[in-house]
């Protein structure tokens, strides 16, 4: 292998591990909780369709990259082409449409008791699986044009509106696709960050004020259930923060490459990697701040502490 491709072989390589082992931790405890308890909260079934997607993206995207960079080389054919970009794409798209869901929820959940928002808390809570149904129609649809028009990559000419992704191409044939395309990609992105960025605004505006009245507030049951809230809403605020930053650079790159008529694969993995990087990252984030998942975690360790005494002991 290259040592120059090292570091970008190393990257991935981290990503996929860390991805891999994280996402597949929330989804495999949801399940066990939705199995035992018979009902799953509705922000961690939201959280569980993140992880899912997550790890899509992940197989998707990231595998290939870090097989590329080892100097693996013609791996995928055209069908198979197909299938990656189309499942990287759909579920890139779920990415942001479920964290956007996640905010907006949260801000609902946070919000005063008035009979509006009970109608919309009521709404949300019951139909959480609807709107993911919904995102997910929507994307399949969107993102059938890359179903249909990817290819691997071989040594032919392509024309100038072509995406090179590792294996594969997609080649949009004329500037008008090639635009169309491009823009509504952004708008989308754009569309369901101003939701997100108006749904954690408001989430931050009820923090701040609700931090200044806990002073004067002694410790009750009540309390405790609100103080729960606002540890999700602070989650909350952490991943859409983390999403921001990351696609925020994913997009930013998209949109120089408009300006280029021909995109080199290096700029394409870098602007993939910040792409990726939230499907890797966002189960940190996910994990140390709720409850559920850091309980079984503990308990994890208390176990294996305990085990290893015990076998001391017998040893002994």
């Amino acid at each position: 292998m290259d040592l120059q491709l090292l570091p970008k072989a190393l990257g991935f390589l981290i990503l996929l591990i860390i991805g891999v082992t994280g996402n597949v931790f929330i989804i495999i405890r949801f399940s066990y909780i939705r199995i035992s308890e018979k009902k799953l909260q509705p922000i961690n079934l939201i959280l569980t369709v993140l992880a899912l997607v997550n790890v899509l993206v992940i197989i998707s995207r990231v595998i290939p990259q870090s097989l590329s960079a080892l100097g693996v080389e013609n791996l995928l054919g055209d069908t198979a082409c197909k299938l990656v970009i189309f499942t990287y794409n759909v579920n890139r798209a779920m990415s942001i449409c479920v964290t956007s869901l996640l905010s907006c929820y949260q801000c609902v959940i946070i919000a005063p008791k008035t009979n509006v928002w009970i109608y919309f808390k009521h709404r949300i809570t019951q139909n959480a699986s609807r709107f993911i149904l919904f995102f997910w129609v929507i994307n399949l649809s969107m993102y059938s044009y890359f179903f249909l028009n990817a290819s691997a990559r071989r040594n032919q000419t392509t024309s100038p509106y072509s995406l090179h992704l590792v294996y594969c191409d997609v080649d949009f044939l004329n500037y008008i696709l090639y635009i169309v395309n491009g823009t509504c990609h952004v708008l989308r992105d754009f569309i369901f960050v101003v939701f997100m960025a108006m749904a954690s605004g408001y989430i931050v505006f009820t923090l701040i004020r609700h931090e200044r009245s806990v002073r004067c507030i002694r410790r009750s049951d009540m309390f405790h259930s609100t103080s729960v809230e606002y540890r999700a809403s602070k989650a909350v605020i952490m991943l859409v923060v983390l999403y921001v930053l990351l696609y925020g650079m994913d997009n930013a790159m998209w949109i120089y490459i408009f300006t280029l008529s021909d995109v080199s694969t290096s700029m394409n993995e870098v602007r993939i990697f910040f792409a990726s990087s939230y499907s890797s990252l966002s189960p940190i984030v996910i994990i140390i701040t709720n409850t559920k998942l850091k309980q079984n975690l503990l308990s994890y360790k208390r176990n294996k502490i305990l085990c290893s005494v015990h076998w001391k002991d017998y040893g002994n």
